[in-house]
Order: structure tokens, then C-alpha cells, then sequence
């Protein structure tokens, strides 16, 4: 059996471009082991032994009868009876019952075909799940590295070492200086008569209060700077802890599926990469008429309740039985010249037989009939609806692929800008020209566009695989 699957899901890819070589081995592992595929095979299996079931003949039945005391016919004495007859359905009855069990076979397999290719599609979407969240943790560590780099700038700040504060500033007044209001007071005479003197003013050191206000201001600034980045540093920290702890419950689903202890390891790719894919609606639409499992079953559906009706009707019809009957004969005793004038005396009888039946009560084959074609009807209706619903996900799965290619478009570009922004913030945060304010938010940004990045491109791949999912695309079978 396993070889079997083996066989039947080995050739396994999404629009022929794979993110790493164990992402096959997954999908094949799953194929086999997981509880919910195998029990849709072993359904289908179980389907195609009512095959030979439906078209087998009745069991012929055998009667026996012994008379506790023979009884004397003219030619001997009848001991015991015995009839043999086998039953045959109306011509092509059996080719009916035949093609309705087939169908329901078919109807089986496309069910375990659904299972499988949703099977597949949760693996896709886990495996892209579990990518995403590993390079969410690859640019938390990313940032978290600029973020030390940006602490160590900001410790290298005069304004934040202990020792590189800058010094008060000394002022020194020149040793003649003349008031500004000279000229007047030459004209002005003292009380006495005499000119003022003019006087050699001393040198003085003063140390303005707004000096002091300046230094302490700085160092404070500058240790405030250090603390919001190692807080952000500390949150960076956090959060990718988190993210590690959601890969591990992932993974751990990702194990679920192929039935494989939780603490399995899972390989992954370093990066996660956009599967290249161009999408054609008529084409899909083509593909899907053709290939979806679901339309399938209900085509096989229809056809099985077709050949149910044919049975039926043929089985109004009557049913014509064969068979034989054998009497058991003991000789009679001789009595006179009587008995040995009886040539016939104990030999035993044997009879050919026919059986007809008569279904002569028409009521019930009439209603089985109009239950059929109504089953047919609404198999056709369930068929129109599933095909209706798959246009509306086709349409659905189209417009979140072009979004999603647009967005990841556009988180490059942004991703880019922000690059370029936090580049030039850093290098004048680095003169005192900007602020840290600045240059954490322009890491945020960047942080942001990083993990939407990743984000959309998971949200990408994920509806390429289901809508290799509406295609049955998964496999080449």
C-alpha cells in the first residue's frame, strides 16, 4: 500500500518552483502518514471491493425434504426431495449494478483525492507560516543589531561619557577697558573741582549660571538617549522571543500533519522567496471544469445515480430462474407378476425446472423512478453551485494575488526609502544635527517594512498553493 502512495504522490510541486529540497520530502511524508489522508484511501479501497459485490449473482437455493413415512407412488416409494434453483436478473440488470458501483468507487477516490490536496494545501500554508516567522526573527535580529551599534554611537556622544563633558566656558574682561559712556563723563566734573581718574579695571573670572545649566543639560540628554535604546533593545528582545515561541507552536502543527512527533525538526530555507507565477483565468477555469476533485465527484455522482435508474428499471422487470428437481425413489417389493412388469420401479426422478417472476405490483418501482431522477437533478444542481462557488474563490484568490504582489511591491520600495532614511538619520544623529527621536523611528520603519515584507510574501505563496489547490495542481497523476 505504501508503495502504492508512493507511486501516486511523488510528483509534487507548485507551479514547478519549490522553496527548499525537504519541502517535497514533507509533502510526500504527509502523503503517507497522515490519519486523515489513509482513511480516505483505505474508504476508496473499501468502494472498489463493492465492485464484484454489485454485480454477483443471487446465492441458488437448495430445498430438501424427507418424508417420515415414504410415500408409495405407482413405481416406488418417495423418500426425500430435493430442488436446486438458481435466480438471474433482467439482461444488463448486473452491468447496471456494476457501473453504479464503479461510480461510487469514482465518487470515493475523488473524496481521497479532496483530502489529500487539502492535506497539501495546509502544508503549504504552514511551511510559508513557519518561513515567514523565521525571517520575522532574522530582522528582528537584524535591527536589534543596528540598534547596538546605534547604543555604542550614542556611549561615543562627548555629551554622555563621564569624563568628556565639555568645561565650563571662562569669560575674561581686557585689562583697559573704557565705560562705554566716556566721553560724557569727561565733561562731568566731581564736587572738587577735579576730572575723574581713570582706573585699570582687574581681570575677573565669571562663571555665568546658564554654564552649569548647559553641562548637566547635555549629560542628561545624552544618558536619556542610551536608556530609550536599550529600552528599544529590550522590546526587540522581547518580541523576538515571542516570535520563537510561535515558530515552536507552529512547528508543532506542522508535525500534526505529518502525523511525526511535535519536538520533530523542521528544515527551513534561509530566506523566503516569492514563487514566480502568472495567472490565466480562462485557462484556470478550463483546468478547473476539468480537474477539480469536488466537480469530479459530483460528475461521478451523477452518473452513478444514472445507472441506478437503468438497474432499477430493469429490475421491474422479471427475473428468470433455473434449477432442477430430484426425487429420491425406493423400489416398491415385488408383488406377482405385477411387480416385475414395473421397469420404472425405484428409480429416482429427476426434473428440470423454470421460475418466473411476476412484479406485477408497479407502485414501488415508479416511485424508485422518480426518487433517481430526482437525486440526478440534484446532483446536477450541487455540481452547478460547487463550480459557482469555485469561480467566486478563483475571482477572490485572483484579486488577493495581484494585491499581494502590489504590497510586497510596494513594502520593497518603502523598505528601501527607510534604509536610505535611518542611513542619513544615524549619520546626523552621529554630528548632533538630529535627534535620537528621529533615528528610532526611521528603525522602526524600516523594522516594519522588513516584516511586512515577509509577511506579504508568505500571504502570496499561500495563494499560489490554493489555487494550485482548485486546479488539483499538486500533483501530475
Amino acid at each position: 500500500m505504501k508503495q502504492m502512495l508512493t507511486i501516486l504522490f511523488l510528483a509534487i510541486a507548485v507551479a514547478g518552483h519549490t522553496q527548499s529540497d525537504s519541502l517535497p520530502a514533507y509533502l510526500h511524508t504527509a502523503a503517507q502518514n497522515n490519519p486523515g489522508v489513509m482513511a480516505a484511501f483505505h474508504a476508496y479501497e473499501a468502494a472498489l471491493q463493492k465492485v464484484p459485490q454489485a454485480a454477483a449473482l443471487q446465492n441458488p437455493t437448495l430445498d430438501a425434504g424427507f418424508f417420515l413415512k415414504p410415500m408409495e407412488l405407482v413405481e416406488g416409494r418417495q423418500i426425500a426431495d430435493f430442488r436446486l434453483m438458481q435466480m438471474f436478473p433482467w439482461f444488463g440488470t448486473r452491468k447496471a449494478a456494476r457501473t453504479e458501483a464503479q461510480n461510487a468507487a469514482q465518487m470515493a477516490f475523488e473524496e481521497f483525492r479532496n483530502s489529500r490536496d487539502q492535506l497539501f494545501l495546509d502544508v503549504y500554508t504552514q511551511w510559508f507560516t513557519l518561513c515567514r516567522l523565521q525571517q520575522q526573527v532574522a530582522n528582528s535580529r537584524a535591527n536589534r543589531s543596528l540598534l547596538a551599534q546605534l547604543e555604542t554611537l550614542a556611549l561615543q556622544n562627548p555629551g554622555t561619557a563621564s569624563g568628556n563633558s565639555p568645561q565650563p566656558n571662562m569669560r575674561t574682561a581686557p585689562d583697559n577697558s573704557t565705560p562705554a559712556s566716556g566721553s560724557s563723563m569727561q565733561g562731568m566734573s566731581m564736587g572738587n573741582g577735579q576730572q575723574p581718574t581713570t582706573t585699570a579695571t582687574a581681570t575677573s573670572t565669571e562663571m555665568p549660571n546658564n554654564s552649569m545649566g548647559t553641562m548637566s543639560g547635555n549629560t542628561s540628554s545624552g544618558m536619556a538617549d542610551v536608556l530609550r535604546i536599550q529600552m528599544e533593545i529590550a522590546e526587540t528582545d522581547a518580541n523576538t522571543e515571542i516570535l520563537l515561541s510561535e515558530i515552536a507552536t507552529e512547528k508543532a502543527r506542522f508535525n500534526a500533519l505529518l502525523n511525526r512527533s511535535a519536538d520533530s525538526p523542521v528544515e527551513l530555507p534561509d530566506t523566503l522567496l516569492q514563487i514566480p507565477f502568472q495567472l490565466d483565468l480562462n485557462a484556470t477555469r478550463a483546468l478547473i471544469d476539468a480537474q477539480n476533485p469536488m466537480l469530479a465527484m459530483l460528475d461521478a455522482q451523477e452518473q452513478m445515480y444514472i445507472a441506478q435508474a437503468d438497474m432499477q428499471r430493469k429490475m421491474s422487470y422479471p427475473m428468470f430462474g433455473i434449477g432442477i428437481d430430484y426425487m429420491l425413489i425406493a423400489p416398491l417389493e415385488a408383488n406377482g407378476s405385477m411387480g416385475s412388469s414395473m421397469s420404472m420401479n425405484g428409480r429416482d426422478m429427476l426434473m428440470p425446472m423454470l421460475s418466473i417472476t411476476l412484479p406485477i405490483w408497479r407502485g414501488k418501482y415508479r416511485a424508485q423512478q422518480r426518487e433517481t431522477a430526482l437525486l440526478q437533478q440534484s446532483a446536477r444542481e450541487k455540481r452547478q453551485n460547487e463550480q459557482n462557488l469555485l469561480e467566486a474563490e478563483l475571482r477572490r484568490a485572483s484579486y488577493q494575488l495581484d494585491a499581494t504582489a502590489r504590497r510586497t511591491a510596494l513594502y520593497r520600495h518603502q523598505s528601501e526609502l527607510a534604509k536610505t532614511t535611518y542611513n542619513i538619520t544615524v549619520s546626523e544623529f552621529s554630528t548632533g544635527k538630529n535627534t535620537l527621536a528621529n533615528v528610532i523611528q526611521a528603525s522602526r520603519q524600516l523594522l516594519d517594512y522588513e516584516l511586512k515584507i515577509a509577511e506579504a510574501t508568505a500571504n502570496y505563496n499561500t495563494t499560489v498553493a490554493a489555487i494550485q489547490k482548485l486546479i488539483a495542481g499538486f500533483n501530475n497523476d
